[in-house]
């Protein structure tokens, strides 16, 4: 799931300076706008880790047939910005990130290790997400003319009374890493949409440090890979809904057992000079197989 790069690419950029701290927003301005979107997204300090967390649902979608529930998910992100000068731009941040999601027994809220196919009839290992890093680039505050980009306008979202929300989707149609040369001619290019819904307090927002920030998130895609469905007819859809957490103390102890245990550098995020190749489900999932970390069990 990429809600970060995602969100990231629709913010608007900002002043990183502990100076505002607390001080109230005005959202006409470039600095305004800027460091209200810095609270949503990661926070006013350059170098200052910031947290969200998610969980949902993912089903089945095949033609003639009642949608199954197949597994739960929960998330989380890393992520911390740095400040960047664009000159008659103003002046934005970078962003930069670690995620994870972790494929879950709606049992016991547990990760799977192992996961038994009701389409195949195989039981497989399942690969979590762990995508390091998760990164953007600036996005400033004006136009290139020094114009103010209007925070409702550019953010496509409403303020009104002591509410502030937003929605966007983004149709995904791209070169599938695990596909051969020929997409075009055979297919195999990676096909999805992701929703997002964010909401939140307007008084959080414009003043003190932290910013209420409730996510809700949807994503349509093919199979996982590791659900070995050797291009069975069907859509995997998940449904999540999370929030911005004040510290990495609010993450779940399931999920702080996984970081401790297998990814222990996903309790803080990439330095800020960090400037790596971003990192995908795709793209990891690719690494793993090369390292030899999947198997498929015949019954």
């Amino acid at each position: 799931m990429k809600i970060t790069k995602l969100l990231s690419a629709l913010l608007l950029g900002g002043v990183a300076n502990a100076a505002f701290a607390g001080t109230p927003i005005d959202l006409n301005t470039p600095e305004g706008n800027t460091l209200a979107m810095r609270k949503i997204l990661c926070d006013v300090e350059d170098n200052k880790v910031s947290y969200y967390k998610w969980n949902g649902t993912a089903y089945s979608r095949r033609m003639g047939e009642k949608d199954q529930v197949l597994f739960n998910v929960e998330g989380m992100s890393a992520r911390q910005c740095g400040t960047v000068d664009g000159g008659k731009r103003g002046k934005t941040y970078k962003l930069v990130t670690r995620e994870i999601l972790l494929y879950t027994d709606p049992k016991t809220g547990k990760p799977l290790k192992k996961w038994n196919n009701p389409f195949t009839g195989d039981e497989v290992d399942v690969i979590h997400v762990t995508n390091d890093p998760v990164n953007q680039g600036p996005s400033f505050p004006n136009d290139k003319d020094g114009n103010l980009l209007p925070w409702k306008k550019k953010f496509g979202g409403q303020v009104r009374d002591k509410i502030w929300w937003m929605k966007f989707d983004v149709p995904l149609f791209y070169h599938n890493v695990l596909a051969g040369d020929y997409q075009k001619q055979v297919g195999g290019v990676y096909h999805a949409t992701e929703m997002f819904d964010f909401v939140g307090d307007t008084d959080s927002l414009v003043n003190g440090d932290f910013a209420n920030t409730h996510v809700d998130w949807v994503r349509i895609s093919d199979w996982l890979p590791w659900m070995m469905m050797t291009g069975r007819e069907g859509t995997l859809y998940i449904h999540a809904a999370g929030e911005k957490l004040a510290s990495y103390d609010d993450i779940s102890d399931v999920m702080k057992a996984y970081i401790d245990e297998h990814a222990p550098i996903y309790k803080t995020a990439p330095p800020v000079t960090d400037d790596r190749k971003n990192e995908t489900s795709w793209s990891t999932y690719k690494d793993d197989v090369k390292g030899g970390m999947f198997k498929v069990h015949r019954r």
